[in-house]
């Protein structure tokens, strides 16, 4: 195993949703809206095995202070390998003049998180609006 990185917006449907897809992720189900997204994060890493892609982190930014992870993924047979970790540099060090870097967590994946060196905060709370309403 020879993993490469790649600071990359371009990927293909069967890329993205392969990769999705092996995490379980619904956004699997959207390869169309994924390669869109992906042209439209601020910053995109990724990590090849050869022509596989294996891992992948996006992020977006107000372009001076604060960014914001939104997706990291790994395929299972890839994971604790170092991959999400690596990507996750790549990420502190893009933004490394900001102030502030957030991510929003799963809470069995949180420890990952704080290894990599994020904290949790008591007085911050996570709030989301899944469905939008017309």
């Amino acid at each position: 195993m020879n993993i490469t990185y790649k600071n990359t917006h371009n990927f293909s449907k069967r890329e993205l949703e392969e990769l999705f897809k092996s995490v379980e992720w619904s956004s699997g189900e959207f390869p169309e809206k994924l390669v869109i997204a992906m042209k439209n994060y601020n910053c995109v890493y990724s990590a090849w095995d050869g022509d596989e892609l294996v891992g992948l982190i996006s992020a977006m930014d107000d372009g001076v202070m604060n960014a914001y992870i939104n997706y990291l993924l790994v395929k299972p047979e890839y994971q604790l390998k170092g991959i999400g970790k690596n990507l996750v540099e790549k990420v502190k060090q893009h933004y490394k003049d900001y102030q502030r870097i957030a991510v929003i967590t799963m809470h069995e994946k949180s420890r990952f998180y704080e290894y990599c060196g994020f904290e949790k905060r008591e007085d911050k709370v996570p709030l989301f609006i899944t469905e939008l309403e017309d």
